[in-house]
């Protein structure tokens, strides 16, 4: 498989499916096997598989077709490192939930594998600040 340069795109249609609540956009962001990893920081313990992914996003209202909300997500500080066909990110994210005064915030970890074409992500790892 030929490397496929690495387009910031994708990680631009991540923080839109954060900030539209549309789950339908899961399966073309994530690797959708068993394979696909996930560190809340909101919840304990590793989430492994599209399946229990795709219900702990359902657990934070995430519909299909998404959903006008006003929570909204943003990155900073972002870093990104190509390893070949693997590509690292690392940002600061800070979440504002709607009617809620703080902001939470902490650091954020991406990892993209290219599948064919696309680079899409096989583990995600969130964390508080305190």
């Amino acid at each position: 498989m030929e490397q496929r340069e690495f387009d910031l795109k994708v990680v631009d249609d991540w923080v839109s499916f954060w900030n539209t609540y549309d789950l339908s956009q899961l399966d073309r962001l994530f690797l959708t096997d068993a394979r696909v990893s996930y560190f809340s920081s909101e919840k304990p313990g590793l989430i492994k598989g599209i399946d229990a992914l795709r219900k702990h996003h359902e657990g934070f209202g995430f519909v299909k077709g998404g959903k006008v909300q006003s929570n909204q997500l943003s990155l900073g500080d972002m870093n990104v490192d190509v390893f070949g066909p693997v590509v690292l990110v690392t940002a600061l994210w800070r979440f504002q939930r709607a009617n809620a005064d703080k902001v939470q915030t902490g650091p954020v970890t991406l990892v993209y594998a290219q599948v064919g074409d696309e680079h899409r992500i096989a583990h995600a790892h969130f964390a508080n600040y305190a």
